[in-house]
């Protein structure tokens, strides 16, 4: 773990997005004042999950999601874990009149910036503030590992959970699996990112030191001990029975680049996973 990334996690959450925003605040001040920004990005120190551009990354997911998931534009789409809008931007280009998506995150102010940048323009768009805990995000909050998702049975098409589960305990990870195959029609699909330890990835991550997991608790490892959800990792075959056990199917998996593979090699940094209903 970088000595950065540790000075971050040091912070009391609070402080860490004020943090953020004060080292973005020259750039986004420019952008504002330059007109450089369009009114779908939010400004760089509000961002507060992901890298990689804004806009780019959120294209390159949904492009994912139609090529590798099978998304479609009239589906019917739960995004867990809205954050500031990445890939609700990308998909208000993608799906079409019969389209619907619904997201929701723990972020308050990421949750206010989509309603008043996403949600207005395009009204099947619509966002949800849930107060969960969270102690890379929130001081306090309520337990995600009793969480039952805001939705009925069976209500969508297709979900996405990405970069969340990398910030989630075991006993929420399952909660959530189950929520999803709850929500989630028959056939549908579900595409979430993981950091996935197998056999090739503990060999690799001794040399990409920056992004390590040293914290060992059995069947999950921590990259920060004071903070636990800063960064997740999960063995493989422990995620496949918790997989199994929610009733979806495990119908592919992709691994990242975030242990050292080859970057052409790979669809995202992090392990994308394809789950089916």
């Amino acid at each position: 773990m970088s000595r950065l990334r540790r000075l971050y996690y040091a912070l009391p959450p609070a402080l860490r997005f004020a943090a953020r925003r004060l080292w973005y605040a020259p750039i986004d001040i420019w952008e504002s004042l330059n007109g450089k920004r369009d009114p779908l990005t939010p400004p760089s120190g509000m961002i507060f999950t992901g890298g990689g551009g804004f806009r780019k990354q959120g294209s390159r997911m949904v492009k994912i999601f139609h090529e590798q998931a099978g998304l479609q534009s009239q589906h019917r789409v739960l995004d867990v874990g809205s954050g500031i809008g990445r890939i609700a931007v990308a998909l208000s280009s993608f799906l079409d009149g019969k389209g619907i998506y619904e997201g929701f995150d723990v972020v308050p102010a990421g949750v206010r910036w989509c309603k008043k940048h996403i949600a207005a323009r395009f009204p099947h768009f619509r966002f949800q503030y849930i107060p969960l805990a969270n102690d890379l995000y929130r001081a306090e909050g309520l337990p995600a590992l009793r969480f039952a998702f805001p939705y009925p049975d069976a209500d969508f098409d297709f979900a996405c959970v990405i970069s969340v589960f990398t910030h989630m305990l075991p006993g929420e990870v399952t909660q959530y699996l189950h929520e999803i195959s709850r929500t989630l029609r028959p056939g549908g699909r579900c595409c979430c990112t993981f950091f996935l330890l197998n056999a090739e990835s503990e060999q690799l991550m001794p040399g990409n030191p920056a992004f390590a997991f040293p914290y060992n608790r059995g069947h999950y490892r921590l990259m920060d001990e004071r903070v636990q959800a800063a960064n997740v990792a999960y063995e493989e075959k422990w995620l496949e029975g918790q997989i199994g056990q929610s009733g979806l199917a495990l119908e592919a998996v992709h691994y990242g680049y975030w242990c050292g593979r080859a970057k052409e090699a790979c669809l995202d940094f992090q392990d994308v996973i394809i789950l089916r209903k």
